[in-house]
């Protein structure tokens, strides 16, 4: 049975969302992006799709399920869509947990840390240099963590790509704005090159291009 495509509210740069576009490439689920602007996540019709007002948020046809966080948006397209486990492990199993680790470190240490070193260093309206030096404090330490478990491994759970992997790739695309406090090659030379294998996988390449190429049609 054909599968009807999913909708996922994204945003041209928000980093969440073009995570979950990640896993469903990964998976093969077929899906349509609807781009929100800022302003209108943050009024009807899509506050009734996602009270916070934030993107991700995805519709899913085939099961009459909506549902808005990245994270338990991920869980959710794993459960559903993953049976085979290409991206994800049996369940109950080490490796199943382990990767439930890791996402929940990435939505909860990573991807709020390096949100607001972006939000303080550009939009912020007061220039507090303490407040963005903690957490590009928090964007070395977050490093840090991965850079110490790949120095011995090629992927985070079970010796291959999994969605734990794919959740943390996207938030990267921040570190240029740090390029003077920050070199990701020589500071974290593991996690670089995990990073550089992690986009050089075809889905994530193309998700990564669709990205740059939705931040140019701006």
């Amino acid at each position: 049975m054909s599968l009807k495509p999913l909708t996922l509210w994204t945003h041209d740069s928000g980093p969440n969302a073009w995570k979950v576009a990640m896993i469903l490439e990964e998976l093969n689920v077929p899906y349509t992006n609807k781009f929100l602007a800022m302003p209108d996540m943050k009024k009807e019709p899509y506050e009734s799709i996602n009270p916070n007002g934030r993107v991700p948020a995805v519709e899913d046809p085939n099961t009459g399920i909506t549902l808005w966080e990245s994270g338990a948006i991920i869980e959710y397209l794993i459960e559903t869509y993953d049976k085979q486990h290409n991206i994800s492990f049996t369940p109950g199993s080490k490796e199943y947990y382990e990767a439930k680790q890791w996402l929940y470190y990435q939505v909860s240490g990573q991807g709020p840390y390096f949100g607001q070193a972006v939000w303080f260093s550009l939009y912020h309206p007061e220039k507090l240099p303490s407040v963005v030096d903690r957490y590009i404090n928090e964007i070395r330490r977050v490093s840090g963590v991965l850079n110490r478990v790949l120095q011995d491994k090629e992927y985070l759970v079970g010796g291959k790509f999994s969605y734990a992997d794919a959740a943390f790739v996207t938030w990267y695309g921040i570190i240029p704005l740090f390029a003077d406090r920050i070199n990701i090659e020589t500071d974290f030379p593991f996690l670089n090159a995990w990073l550089e294998r992690s986009k050089a996988r075809p889905t994530i390449a193309k998700i990564l291009q669709d990205r740059e190429e939705a931040m140019k049609a701006k």
